[in-house]
C-alpha cells in the first residue's frame, strides 16, 4: 500500500524507558537491528510521515531519520501523554499510533482502520483480535495503542488529561469507537521483558519459527553491573521479573470455588449498583428546594416507601415521603432527612429546622457504587471473601480465573532423612520440604512433592527432567553452592540456561535462577540454598514474586517502616534480611527487635519471628531508634 496523505504515524516509545535496563525498550537489539527499527519498517509505508515519541536517548532515536517528540505533559504519564504530544504536532487529518515493542504489526493496519473510521463515522478506530482460552471459548482482545484517531480530538484529550485521568481506555469511552477485527493475533504481540525479547528473537520472521536462541545470561548482561557470581538483590529481582511471564490459560469456575484464585479477566458489572436512586437512611425523602433557610418548615407526609418495593409516589412543593434505607427515591425528591434529625413528627407531617442538612444529602445515585459496564474487580486480583460477595451482588455465578500453577519441588543431599526415618550419625531431618510445601500452598499452587534426591548426577537429572515435564516451575533446596557434591548448578547448565548463581545477600548467598528443557517442555528453576532459614528467605524475596507473576497475580509485598529497639550490626555492600518481632510501642508507633542469633541454620528464629528486617546493600549499622524497612510474615510464611 502507498503512503496515505491523510495519516501521520506515531511510534510510542515514551515513559521512563527503563524496563529493560540501561537500554531503552525501543533500542533493544532484535534480529540484527532494534525493535523500533522493525516497527518503523512496517509503519512507514502506510503513512505520510512518522514521528517517534520518546523521553530518553533522543539522539539515538533521531538516527532513524524521524522527528523525536518528548512528552509535553510532565511526569511520565503513559501513552496518553505521548498521544497528546503527537496530536499537537500532527500535520494531517489523522494520526496512527503503534508501540515501539510490537515488531510484527500488520502491513495493512492503516488501511483497515481508516476504512472502519470512515464507514462508521467514528472518532477513533482500534485493532481487535479474537483469541481462544484454554476451554476454546473465543474472547475479544482489544489493542488500544494500535489506533487511528482524528487530529481534531486534541481539545477533548487536553480536557480529559486536565481531570487527572490517564487511562487510554477511559478516554476512548467518551468517543465514537470503531473496532476492527484482525485475524493474526501474533501481529499484535508486544515485547515487554528481557525474557520475551529472548523468546521472540529466536524466531526468523514470525513468532514461533525457531532460530538461533539467545541465552538468559546474554540478555541479562545488558543490565548495569551484571555479575552472575555476585548479583545484587535488586538486579536479581529485576532479572527474574523481566524474564518471567504469566501463564496464558484460565478456566471458568463457580463462585464458591474462586476463593484465593487469581482473577484472569476484569469483572465487568452487568448492572448499575445501586440499580436506582435510593435512600441511604431511614427518614423522609423530600425536595431540597423545600429546606428552610431559617426557622423551620412543616411538610406533608403523603406516603411511605420500603426497600425493594417500587413506588409511583411523586412529591410536589411542601410534600415528603416516609422512606426506609434502600427505598427508591420518589419522583421529585433529591434529599433525605434522617428521622432522628426531624424537629417534630406529627400525624401526617414532619417539621424540619434550618441548617440540619443540605439539598442532596443522604441520597445514593443509580450506579454510584458501580456503573453498568464498569470494571468491578480488575484482573490479577487474588479473590478474597469480600470479592466473592461483590461478584455475587452483580448476579454473576462464575468467574474466569488463572489455572493453578504447577510447582514441583525436592531437596538434595545424601545427609537428608525424611520425617519418620531413623536419624543416622551425620544426618539431619529434611525440614525444607515442609516449609516449601506450606509456602506454596499459601500461594495457591498445585504442588508436586518429589521428595529427597541423592547427590548423584543420574538421580538429579531424572528428577529435573520429571519436574520439567510435569510442572511450570521447579524449586530445589540445596546443591547450588561450590561444594564438591553440589551437582545442581552443572545440571542446570546442561539441561538449559542459567542467569546467575550467587547473590550479595545474607542469608541465602547461593541461589540459582534459570530455565531447563526436557522432551519439548520447559520450566523455570529456582535453586535455593540448603540452610533452612536461607531457603525461606530466598523463597520469600525471589521465588514468591516470580510464581505470583506467573499466576498473573497482583500481590506486592507490604513494606512498613518501624523503629529499631536496639542496635543492629550491618556491613555495607550486601543486603541482609534479619528475623524480627514487630510490635507497637508505648507511643503507638511500630517498633521492631531481632529474634536473637541470625545464623542461617537457626530455624527457630523464623518460627519466633513475625517479620523480616530488610537492610539494603548501601546500609551500614543501625542505631537504636533508627527507622528500618520491615516486611510482615502474616499470610506468607
Amino acid at each position: 500500500m502507498s503512503a496515505n496523505s491523510k495519516v501521520s504515524g506515531l511510534i510510542l516509545a515514551g515513559g521512563r524507558g527503563t524496563r529493560m535496563g540501561r537500554v531503552d525498550k525501543g533500542l533493544q537489539p532484535f534480529r540484527g537491528t532494534t525493535l523500533v527499527a522493525h516497527v518503523l519498517q512496517r509503519l512507514a509505508p502506510q503513512v505520510a510521515s512518522v514521528a517517534i515519541n520518546a523521553n530518553r536517548n533522543l539522539p539515538q532515536y533521531a538516527e532513524y531519520g524521524c522527528p523525536v517528540l518528548g512528552d509535553e505533559l510532565g511526569g511520565f504519564e503513559g501513552p496518553l501523554a505521548g498521544l497528546q504530544t503527537g496530536l499537537r504536532h500532527c500535520g494531517t487529518e489523522l494520526l496512527l499510533t503503534a508501540p515501539c515493542d510490537s515488531p510484527f504489526l500488520p502491513p495493512d493496519l492503516a488501511q483497515r482502520l481508516l476504512a472502519a473510521l470512515q464507514s462508521q463515522d467514528a472518532d477513533v478506530a482500534v485493532a481487535v483480535t479474537l483469541e481462544a482460552d484454554e476451554q476454546g471459548v473465543v474472547q475479544r482482545q482489544p489493542h488500544p495503542v494500535f489506533a487511528l484517531l482524528k487530529a481534531s480530538l486534541l481539545p477533548q484529550l487536553d480536557a480529559y488529561l486536565a481531570t487527572g485521568a490517564r487511562r487510554l481506555e477511559g478516554w476512548y469511552k467518551s468517543l465514537r469507537l470503531a473496532e476492527v477485527v484482525f485475524e493474526d493475533a501474533a501481529a499484535f504481540r508486544n515485547i515487554n521483558t528481557l525474557g520475551e525479547l529472548q523468546q521472540f528473537d529466536q524466531a526468523n520472521g514470525q513468532p514461533g519459527q525457531p532460530g538461533q536462541p539467545l541465552t538468559l545470561a546474554a540478555v541479562a548482561s545488558c543490565l548495569d553491573a551484571y555479575d552472575p557470581d555476585a548479583m545484587s538483590v535488586r538486579d536479581a529481582q529485576r532479572i527474574i521479573g523481566d524474564f518471567i511471564t504469566p501463564i496464558q490459560s484460565f478456566e471458568k469456575v463457580a463462585l464458591r470455588s474462586a476463593l484465593d484464585r487469581v482473577l484472569a479477566q476484569d469483572v465487568i458489572s452487568p448492572i448499575n449498583v445501586p440499580a436506582y436512586d435510593n435512600s441511604a437512611m431511614d427518614g423522609y425523602a423530600l425536595r431540597g428546594a423545600d429546606l428552610p433557610k431559617e426557622g423551620s418548615v412543616t411538610l406533608e407526609v403523603i406516603g411511605i416507601v420500603y426497600a425493594g418495593r417500587p413506588t409511583a409516589l411523586a412529591c410536589g412543593p411542601g410534600q415528603c415521603v416516609r422512606i426506609m434505607t434502600g427505598g427508591a427515591m420518589p419522583e421529585g425528591c433529591d434529599t433525605v432527612l434522617p428521622q432522628e434529625l426531624a424537629a417534630a413528627i406529627g400525624d401526617g407531617s414532619v417539621t424540619i429546622a434550618a441548617g440540619v442538612l443540605k439539598a442532596g444529602d443522604n441520597r445514593r445515585f443509580k450506579g454510584e457504587d458501580l456503573a453498568e459496564g464498569g470494571v468491578a474487580i480488575a484482573r490479577g486480583k487474588v479473590l478474597r471473601p469480600a470479592d466473592l460477595g461483590l461478584i455475587a451482588s452483580l448476579g454473576l455465578a462464575e468467574v474466569a480465573v488463572q489455572r493453578r500453577l504447577r510447582v514441583a519441588f525436592f531437596s538434595t543431599g545424601d545427609e537428608l532423612r525424611s520425617v519418620g526415618e531413623t536419624l543416622d550419625t551425620g544426618c539431619v531431618y529434611d525440614s525444607n520440604r515442609y516449609t516449601l510445601f506450606g509456602m506454596l500452598q499459601r500461594l495457591g499452587c498445585d504442588v508436586i512433592d518429589m521428595g529427597i534426591v541423592k547427590d548423584d548426577t543420574v538421580a538429579l537429572e531424572a528428577a529435573l527432567r520429571s519436574g520439567c515435564e510435569n510442572a511450570d516451575a521447579i524449586i530445589t533446596s540445596g546443591g547450588v553452592s561450590d561444594g564438591a557434591a553440589d551437582y545442581t548448578r552443572a545440571m542446570m547448565a546442561r539441561l538449559g540456561d542459567v542467569a546467575f548463581w550467587k547473590l550479595n545477600m545474607r542469608p541465602g548467598r547461593p541461589l540459582a535462577f534459570g530455565k531447563i528443557n526436557s522432551n519439548g517442555r520447559s520450566a523455570w528453576l529456582f535453586g535455593l540454598p540448603g540452610n533452612p532459614v536461607a531457603v525461606m528467605v530466598s523463597f520469600y524475596f525471589f521465588a514468591r514474586a516470580a510464581l505470583l507473576h506467573m499466576m498473573g497475580a497482583n500481590a506486592p509485598l507490604p513494606l512498613l517502616r518501624a523503629r529499631a529497639q536496639a542496635n543492629i550490626r550491618k556491613r555495607p555492600g550486601r543486603s541482609e534480611f534479619q528475623r524480627g518481632v514487630l510490635s507497637t510501642g508505648t507511643d503507638g508507633a511500630p517498633q521492631v527487635r531481632l529474634t536473637g542469633a541470625q545464623g542461617s541454620g537457626i530455624l527457630r528464629s523464623m518460627s519466633e519471628a513475625n517479620c523480616m528486617v530488610v537492610l539494603r546493600d548501601e546500609q551500614g549499622n543501625v542505631a537504636e531508634g533508627d527507622m528500618v524497612d520491615v516486611l510482615p510474615f502474616e499470610g506468607l510464611l
